[in-house]
Formats: structure tokens, C-alpha cells, sequence
């Protein structure tokens, strides 16, 4: 059983250009619709808000203290941890990619 497809390359390309400008037209109807920046709502009759400002503290950051040699040590065991288990985890779904292709293979040549 095939299944053939008649259709030319102009006729394709017709149909590309119509379903993009009709994409266009879209997003300008949805634009025109709907703006994309939100106004601030105006607040109804002569509501004022008082135009004094907010006190902010200064404070200080504490300066930076680098970590002991233990905290080191273990932030390094952990990275070589994750690699590993990255590295064991690729393998298996690459070697499974693998094998299933090479059944697949084997498949199609079989008929």
C-alpha cells in the first residue's frame, strides 16, 4: 500500500505564504485588541496619595569569608558525585538508544 502526495512546489509555496499572512493578520487583530504594555489604572475623582517617601536602612554586608578546606573537600566529592552519576546515567539511556536501533535495524532487514 503507497500513499502518493500530488501537490507541486508552487502550490506549496502558495499555501505557505497564505497560512503566514494569515498568521500576520492574527497577531495585528490581537495587537490591536488587546495592548501589550499595561496601563496603570487612573484612579476615579480627586484621590491623592501623600508624596512622602520610604525610609531605607543602610546596612552594612558582612565581608566574604572563604570556606574551610573540609566544606572544600566535601563541595568536590559531591561535584565528582554528580559527574558520575551523570556519566552512568547518559551511558545507559545511550546504550539503550543504541540496542534499539540495531533491533530495528535488524528488523527491516529481516523482511
Amino acid at each position: 500500500m503507497s500513499l502518493t502526495l500530488a501537490l507541486s512546489v508552487e502550490a506549496l509555496t502558495v499555501r505557505v505564504a497564505l497560512i503566514a499572512a494569515l498568521a500576520i493578520v492574527a497577531l495585528l487583530l490581537t495587537a490591536w485588541r488587546k495592548p501589550a504594555r499595561a496601563e496603570s489604572r487612573s484612579p476615579r475623582g480627586g484621590l491623592r496619595r501623600p508624596s512622602h517617601g520610604v525610609l531605607v536602612e543602610h546596612v552594612d554586608a558582612p565581608l566574604y569569608k572563604r570556606p574551610g578546606p573540609i566544606r572544600r573537600i566535601l563541595a568536590l566529592a559531591a561535584s565528582g558525585g554528580i559527574g558520575i552519576l551523570t556519566g552512568v546515567l547518559s551511558a545507559i539511556v545511550i546504550a539503550f538508544a543504541v540496542a534499539w536501533a540495531v533491533i530495528w535495524m535488524s528488523g527491516l532487514l529481516q523482511r
